[in-house]
């Protein structure tokens, strides 16, 4: 199964905490994942991030002496259902609810698609589907689906943990229990590639982000520098004194705030470095302000801020904070 193909997966969710009430989550996702092989070298990483789109173009070569044929798979951020839930998909109601495509020297690949639901630790995809249950956990048509089951079956569906009871008015109409998802769904998208030997093939991916967004960020408010989260926001994004002096001098025009995760980690899994790494942060609007962590990182236009490396092994995921009036996606 495609599962053991990205067993080295290290994907992370981090939803910041701030500003609980009008903040939405940001998932992460990210790059490439390869199962084992010791001859595919990444020669170069080209990445793109802004909220409204991520663009990544690899040059991969296969350094043995003969073709590799290996799966290559892009996994999706997870989704879980909860309570509280609050994230804002760029295509709510499709499977493929970043848009993701993809190209390998410049031709479009056809995907296949593995959809698995998580609950209490196992794996229940097939008991939704036999009870007809669509597999989307924040998705309306799945609330609907679960309602309209006989009760009888709500309490199989709560001891394995796929369900939780919840009491709610959602028509006007005066509280009703509902059957609401709790399980994660975790979709990957994968493809059989072959890697010409000693060749170097190109292999590009585009998605809209889940981005996260406040309407006003926290750090407009000086309270909230003592609070935990603050020392959460410094480690994700690398915050430094100019930026949180910037912060609190637009402050009074209560700036929103958007934050997008991206996982770099996955680019350690390919035999050696990244030989040549190129990220490109675009703010949006040359008015607002952006602070990730990043060595040598250089402004090339009024939006826009470039860092590079060479023989790159990534070490940490990337987070990136915008701070502005216009963060439109």
């Amino acid at each position: 199964m495609i599962r053991r193909a990205v067993a080295c997966l290290a994907l992370v969710g981090w939803a910041a905490g701030a500003a609980a009430n009008d903040s939405t989550a940001e998932l992460s996702a990210g790059g490439l994942v390869l199962s084992s092989s010791p001859d595919i070298r990444m020669v170069a990483e080209d990445l793109s991030v802004s909220v409204r789109e991520i663009r990544v173009a690899y040059r991969f070569l296969d350094t043995a002496p003969r073709d590799v044929s290996t799966v290559v798979a892009f996994p999706l951020p997870d989704l879980t259902g909860a309570p509280d839930a609050n994230i804002a998909l760029p295509e709510a109601e499709s499977d493929n609810f970043v848009g993701f495509a993809t190209r390998v020297n410049g031709a479009p690949v056809a995907t296949e698609v593995e959809r698995r639901v998580i609950a209490a630790g196992i794996d229940r995809t097939d008991r939704l589907r036999q009870l007809g249950i669509p597999l989307h956990p924040l998705s309306p048509e799945t609330q609907r689906a679960l309602d309209a089951l006989p009760r009888e079956r709500w309490a199989d569906l709560v001891a394995l943990g796929l369900v939780a009871v919840d009491s709610y008015d959602d028509t006007g109409r005066g509280m009703k229990d509902h059957a609401v998802p709790r399980w994660t769904l975790k979709t990957t998208y994968h493809w059989r590639q072959t890697f010409p030997a000693g060749r170097e093939i190109t292999v590009e991916h585009s998605y809209r982000p889940v981005v996260g967004r406040s309407v006003v960020t926290p750090l407009a408010f000086p309270a909230f520098r003592r609070e935990a989260d603050f020392a959460r926001y410094q480690a994700s994004y690398c915050m430094d004194s100019d930026f949180l002096s910037a912060a609190r001098r637009v402050a009074d025009s209560h700036p929103g705030e958007a934050r997008i995760a991206y996982v770099l980690t996955t680019g350690a899994n390919w035999a050696g470095p990244i030989g040549d790494f190129r990220l490109v942060v675009d703010k949006g609007h040359p008015s607002n302000l952006v602070s990730f962590c990043g060595e040598g990182v250089r402004k090339i236009s009024p939006t826009r801020f470039e860092m590079r490396k060479r023989d790159f092994t990534p070490a940490k995921d990337l987070g990136i904070l915008i701070i502005g009036r216009d963060l439109a996606q």
